[in-house]
């Protein structure tokens, strides 16, 4: 049985505190920066060209107000009073993408610890519907990971209806009243699903449904090591309850990631966004089901793991990462092929203004597991499917930047003191969890009927 230490506890508490500070930090720098800074700031780059064609036409208060006074013609003053306002409300513009910065920060990371524990959830109810025999060595494991769902998922609807219309602008009331100058008609075409009482009422149904599934199955699964030899009547509920919360889980997934991400752009869709989230957060989810069992297996636990499980959870991870790339490239070859401006800007915005992280996560979630994990030998060893695993994470931490941030923030994307301070909350918060609930039962499911199919698996 495994046993929190006093040092994991302490590494968890520690990246708890740090990701804090780091964030709090951020968060208090980015809202002090006041309209005159935000002037100041455009007015610099405008002269060093140093963001382009996108910052060019503003126009210093200075400046306007020495054109006024030199020249008495009213159409040149009327110009400039024109450029002047345009000037502020671009300053503005940009004030407020700067200050949604941490709240976007904290909410990328919340979503993608969160989509971690909710893929395994999803893998864990695939092994019992398949009656799958390689897998019960690591149900503990997928347990483990799964208590996080809970925690994880009201926390990122608690962030996201604190923040408001920082990250989601449907949250803002004058978006959808017409006497408002924010009024927009395509957001309020959409309001009677895209308002905040629906949100939270789809939330809690999605996150009590998977958090029901997860309380039964973990208890389905504790009873079936305490009951008699030859009664498999806890196994056989297991199998039942898997079935039915996959066919919940498949509605649910598609419509938690358009209320939690994909309407952070109200004004563009994909009939592919469900699958493309769904496809992310099953490779990330088996990326730390390996990384962790890998991890016990070297303080001397989970024994009768052998390389022929590791082998199979790096054959899932190069799988999933090439179902991830099929559907990444289905879903942009479509858009751009096509060349509907009301679609191709999600991809213009973000391959002129995030051209580094767009291409570069591309790189880290496709070409990476295919060079590294395609070989047969390299899934069996250990060290090589870590490094594998941190470049697949950091990579999906991208995807997920990526979905989220150029819809808040626009050009003013950083990889900084909020974005790496929210990565290390919840990743100390994850890891305490997580840690927690494998420590809390044997790590064998001696029950399972496919057990000692499991522990003699050699593929």
């Amino acid at each position: 049985m495994y046993t929190l230490s006093n040092r994991l506890k302490l590494v968890s508490l520690i990246l708890i505190i740090v990701g804090a500070g780091l964030w709090g930090t951020g968060y208090y720098s980015s809202h002090h920066v006041t309209l005159d800074n935000v002037k100041t700031m455009l007015a610099e780059e405008a002269s060093h060209g140093s963001h382009g064609d996108s910052h060019a036409t503003f126009t210093d208060t200075h400046e306007v107000e020495s054109h006024v006074t030199t020249d008495s013609h009213g159409e040149v003053t009327s110009h400039a009073e024109a450029d002047a306002h345009h000037g502020d409300e671009h300053a503005e513009h940009v004030m407020h993408q700067i200050h949604n910065r941490p709240y976007s920060a904290l909410y990328v990371a919340a979503f993608f610890f969160m989509m971690i524990a909710l893929g395994a959830l999803a893998f864990y109810a695939i092994q019992f519907a398949a009656q799958a025999g390689w897998s019960p060595l690591l149900f503990r494991v997928m347990e483990g990971i799964t208590y996080y769902v809970l925690p994880g998922a009201l926390i990122v609807v608690a962030i996201a209806v604190w923040a408001g219309d920082h990250i989601f602008i449907w949250m803002d009331p004058e978006m959808v009243n017409p006497e408002s100058d924010k009024f927009d008609k395509l957001v309020a075409g959409k309001s009677a699903w895209l308002n905040t009482t629906g949100f939270v009422i789809r939330a809690l149904v999605f996150i009590g449904g998977w958090s029901l599934y997860r309380f039964f199955a973990r208890k389905f699964s504790l009873a079936q090591d305490e009951a008699p030899e030859g009664d498999r009547s806890n196994f056989k509920k297991s199998f039942r309850i898997a079935a039915a919360f996959l066919v919940f889980f498949i509605y649910t997934e598609s419509m938690m990631s358009w209320d939690w991400i994909m309407s952070v752009d109200p004004h563009w869709f994909s009939t592919l966004f469900g699958w493309y989230v769904f496809a992310g957060m099953m490779v990330c989810a088996v990326t730390v089901m390996a990384m962790i069992t890998i991890y016990l297996k070297s303080k001397g636990l989970l024994q009768q793991v052998n390389d022929s499980h590791i082998h199979d959870l790096a054959k899932f991870m190069f799988g999933f990462s090439i179902f991830w790339t099929y559907l990444w490239f289905s879903q942009f070859m479509l858009i751009w092929y096509s060349n509907i401006p009301e679609e191709v800007t999600y991809f213009v915005t973000r391959i002129e203004d995030y051209n580094l992280p767009f291409f570069g996560m591309i790189a880290m979630n496709f070409l990476f597991p295919l060079l590294l994990l395609m070989n047969s030998d390299y899934k069996r060893i250990p060290w090589f499917v870590i490094m594998a695993g941190v470049v697949i994470l950091a990579g999906h931490y991208i995807d997920i930047f990526n979905m989220i941030m150029p819809a808040t923030v626009g050009d003013r994307w950083f990889i900084g003191m909020p974005e790496i301070g929210a990565i290390l909350l919840f990743a100390g918060l994850f890891m305490f969890i997580v840690f927690y609930a494998i420590s809390k039962q044997p790590l064998i499911a001696k029950g399972n009927p496919f057990i000692k199919e499991s522990e003699h698996f050699h593929y």
